[in-house]
């Protein structure tokens, strides 16, 4: 079992910046990819950017490419999206989610883990 809290999230200006955390706890951290998501009123839940359990491959939403960068610390059990040069789209629900062996990383239904969510709100 593997428990994920998410935070970091606020209002911020169209340009700013903010990083989301996302702590685990329970089984080894290491083991598990990681994929970050979001979801804005009414719309579906979509896909954002992942990482591999050891850090060293990630893949992301091409709409965020240059502008999200997505860590993971397994020392601290903890991986980070930082967002940078946020646009009023960019306002979401931000969710993580684990998965110990991933084969499509923008499938939701691919992840049995996932955390409460932080809202994030980028004003024009």
């Amino acid at each position: 079992q593997v428990q994920l809290v998410e935070s970091g999230g606020g209002l911020v200006q169209a340009g700013g910046s903010l990083r989301l955390s996302c702590e685990a706890s329970g089984r080894t951290f290491s083991r598990y990819a990681v994929g970050w998501f979001r979801q804005a009123p009414g719309k579906e839940r979509e896909f954002v950017a992942g990482i591999s359990g050891g850090g060293g491959s990630t893949t992301y939403k091409d709409s965020v490419k240059g502008r999200f960068t997505i860590s993971k610390d397994n020392a601290k059990n903890t991986v980070y999206l930082q967002m940078n040069s946020l646009k009023s789209e960019d306002t979401a629900v931000y969710y993580c989610a684990a998965e110990s062996t991933i084969t499509t990383w923008s499938k939701p239904p691919r992840y049995s883990y996932w955390g409460q969510g932080t809202q994030v709100t980028v004003s024009s």
